[in-house]
Order: structure tokens, then C-alpha cells, then sequence
């Protein structure tokens, strides 16, 4: 397994994280845990806060990848602002005081409560989606007297080389309004029509775990173009240029993600010369990276519980998570890499390994083929990378409870979200009446 971030291997022979001995976090928190590298994760905001400060840009992190209050604190202090796409991650960002001056409220279907709450909170930019929702947004900005800031989210038409579940830039997705089909122009005029409505700029995001720099390029020249249009139209001029996130990073041997800096040079250069080319000032860029900062931050530690050889076909390894705790693998065929967080010196099984989850489902299989030295009951196995989409999307399937979360730095561990319990899982349950009284 490739090392990141504060990672070493101990004299212990122990895999060690933040200068935390991972045999020692497991000890203390338990397992299935997830491991946070503090150090790493403010490493990754700087390097996407220098790289497009220098071009004046600016940075907002994507709360879908992993959000929680102390996570907040983390991308506030380096700086960064905040991308939220739902009233949950709203609510988490100010329970945890960021400032609202750096949120921007994407999402392809608010909720008027979830509007309401962004506008009394005093949201920076709300990312419209539809007609439908440019409707909402002046209905309820009129109804509270806010002014609302907006930009236009549009599907330039580009198709990244990604899974199918994570494309987002092509015309048929759920998601923004299409250029070509003259639904952006359509939205434009609308926001243009209404006083409580005021146009800053235009989104598109064109999908996740992205190798090529190009599909940015070209996804910068389609809405400068289509702004040199608007232009010439409404005489509306760009203040605003938001590119998405999607920038990919390593999870397994093939992965070769092109640096932050490189993004930056990419964009800054193609944003400057289509605005030269189309008669526009230049707007202000933004991107909004999640993965490629909280994911190679995370990893997650499990214990294994069953050994199970099929004599000639091959090992099942059975952990105490799974696809409950990271459905990555199962959803759309997410690879990662693994470890033995307490033998980091053994010598790798030549034998096939799959190391397994405990959910009640075939599909639940972490890595189909992991790298590990013979594994015993009782192992620490450490997977790597897990930091964003797993937290985030975890759920209670079989009703396992979820994971615990640490923030690890200078040898010190804190607890920054709390194990669930088998009380949390029926916290909210409700027994019907009827059923509330029974015979002895």
C-alpha cells in the first residue's frame, strides 16, 4: 500500500498515522474506524489556496465529500470557502460558525424550508439548477425582502472519461441547464426579468475522479463563449466563473492524478484566452474540490474476524465494516489498497485475497483483490484513501451502527465524530399504539 500524507511504518513494525500508532487508535476507538490526517488535509486546501490565489481565483470545498463541525473549523481556518448542496450540510456549516460570506448553496432540488434557511442565514451565491427553482428563489427572496445572488449551473455538453454514475458536464444528466438546446439562455432572461435576482456567474461541473485536464479547458471555453453571447444578447456581463470540482486522485496502482498547480495553470490559461477571444473582462474563477483534498486525508481501520480458504479458488477476509461504512466498491466498482496496520513488514500472500465486508449482501466486497501478507483473525487491516464518499455516505444497512471518526496530529488523537450505538439506531423508531400495549 502506498503511503500518504503523515504515514510511516513505526519500530513496531506498526503502520503509524499523524504520529498515532494505528494498533493504539484501535485500542482506545474501536473499529471500524475512520482516521483522519489533520496535517494532510491542511496541506491539500493550501495547495489549492495558493495555486489559484496567485490568479486571483478562488477555492470553495465540497461538503458532499466529507462534512462535519470540526471539518468546517479545518477548511475555515485554511481559508477556503464552502460548497453545501443540501439543508443538512447548510445546518452543519452554521452550527459550526463558518462564515456564511463563504458558502455558496448548490443542489438540484431545494426545498423552500432549505431556501428559506440559506436566505435568513445569509448565504453568498445560491447555484440555481432549473426554472423551477429560479421561481422558488425569487418567490421566497421577495417574501423575506433578500436580495438573492445567484449563479446559473449549465451542462456544457462534455462527457469526462469517468464512471458512468459520476459524469455530470453531458447534456442528458439531472443536472443544470443545457447550452445547445437554448435552456441557458432561456434562464438567463428570467433571472435578468426578476428584481429579486441578481445573475454573478455561471457553474458547470463535468464530473469526479478526473484525469484529463482538458475536459476543464474545453468546458472554460464553452460558457465564456456562451457569456460573450448572453452579452451580446442582454448586455449581462460575467462576474463569475465556477468550473466544478472533479479533480481525481490515487487510490490504486494506474491512478495518476495531474497536480493542483497544473489544474490552476490549466484553467487560468484557458479562461484568459477565451476571454481575450470573446471581448470579456476576465471573471473571477472558482473551483470546488472535495475529493482531492479529504481523500487522500482518510483511511480506515478495521479487525478482521473471519479467515475463510477456498482451496484453490481463493481467500475470503472478513472485516467488521463494509459497504455500510464505505459503499464506494459496490455502488460503481471503487478500487482501493490495503494494509496489515500491525504487521506492516510481512511478506504479501501469493495467494488471491478478497477482503470482505460483513453486510448480508454478495456484492459487499471492499477490494476483490487485496495485497497482504496471511492474514489472521484478530489483523488490523487499514485501508487507504477513504477520506471523502465514505463518511459522507455511509448508512445503517443490517443496522450495523456507524463508524467513529478521530482527527490524528503531532501524536495526539481526537474524537471528532462519535461511534453510533445500537440506541442511536432506534432513536427515532416509533411503536404505533395498538401495539404498544400486549397480553402477558
Amino acid at each position: 500500500m502506498r503511503l500518504h500524507g503523515t504515514m510511516r511504518v513505526n519500530e513496531k513494525g506498526h503502520l503509524e498515522i499523524g504520529g498515532c500508532d494505528a494498533v493504539d487508535l484501535v485500542r482506545v476507538f474501536g473499529t471500524p474506524l475512520y482516521v483522519l490526517d489533520e496535517a494532510l488535509f491542511r496541506e491539500n486546501c493550501r495547495l489549492y489556496r495558493v495555486a489559484f490565489a496567485r490568479g486571483g481565483g478562488g477555492v470553495l470545498y465540497a461538503g458532499k465529500a466529507l462534512l462535519t463541525l470540526a471539518v468546517c473549523r479545518l477548511v475555515e481556518e485554511e481559508g477556503l470557502g464552502l460548497d453545501v448542496v443540501s439543508g443538512g450540510e447548510l445546518y452543519t456549516a452554521v452550527q459550526a460558525g463558518f462564515p456564511m460570506d463563504r458558502v455558496y448553496f448548490h443542489g438540484n432540488n431545494k426545498t423552500a424550508d432549505e431556501v428559506r434557511m440559506a436566505l435568513s442565514a445569509g448565504v453568498h451565491r445560491f447555484v440555481c439548477d432549473s426554472f423551477d427553482e429560479l421561481d422558488l428563489l425569487s418567490r421566497l427572496a421577495l417574501e423575506l425582502g433578500k436580495e438573492c445572488n445567484l449563479l446559473l449551473r449549465l451542462t456544457p455538453g462534455i462527457e469526462a472519461h469517468t464512471h458512468d454514475y459520476i459524469r455530470t458536464g453531458q447534456i442528458d444528466s439531472k443536472f443544470g441547464l443545457a447550452i445547445p438546446n437554448g435552456q441557458a439562455l432561456e434562464a438567463v432572461r428570467r433571472c435578468l426579468e426578476r428584481p429579486a435576482l441578481k445573475l454573478r456567474g455561471l457553474h458547470c461541473h463535468i464530473g469526479s475522479q478526473i484525469f484529463e485536464l482538458e475536459p476543464y479547458a474545453d468546458a472554460a471555453r464553452i460558457l465564456m463563449e456562451f457569456a460573450r453571447q448572453v452579452r451580446d444578447v442582454t448586455g449581462w456581463v460575467i462576474e463569475e466563473l465556477d468550473l466544478g470540482g472533479g479533480l481525481g486522485i490515487y487510490y490504486s496502482p494506474g491512478d495518476d492524478p495531474p497536480a493542483v498547480e497544473t489544474l490552476a495553470e490549466t484553467i487560468f490559461g484557458a479562461v484568459a484566452q477565451a476571454a481575450a477571444s470573446e471581448g470579456l473582462p476576465i471573471p473571477k474563477v472558482l473551483v470546488e474540490p472535495g475529493r482531492s483534498i479529504a481523500g487522500p486525508a482518510g483511511t480506515t481501520l478495521y479487525t478482521v474476524g473471519t479467515v475463510k480458504e477456498i482451496p484453490g479458488v481463493r481467500t475470503y477476509v472478513a472485516v467488521d465494516g463494509g459497504m455500510g461504512d464505505n459503499p464506494r466498491p459496490a455502488l460503481y466498482g471503487a478500487r482501493y489498497e490495503a494494509c496489515l496496520a500491525n504487521r506492516m513488514n510481512g511478506r504479501l500472500d501469493t495467494l488471491a485475497v478478497s477482503l470482505a465486508g460483513r453486510c448480508c449482501e454478495s456484492g459487499d466486497l471492499l477490494i476483490r483483490q487485496a495485497d497482504l501478507p496471511p492474514v489472521r483473525v484478530g489483523d488490523v487491516v487499514a485501508v487507504s484513501c477513504t477520506g471523502a464518499y465514505t463518511y459522507s455516505m455511509a448508512s445503517n444497512y443490517n443496522r450495523f451502527p456507524r463508524p467513529a471518526m478521530v482527527l490524528v496530529r503531532d501524536g495526539s488523537a481526537e474524537l471528532i465524530v462519535r461511534r453510533e450505538s445500537y440506541a442511536d439506531l432506534i432513536r427515532n423508531d416509533i411503536v404505533p399504539v395498538r401495539f404498544r400495549t400486549r397480553q402477558a
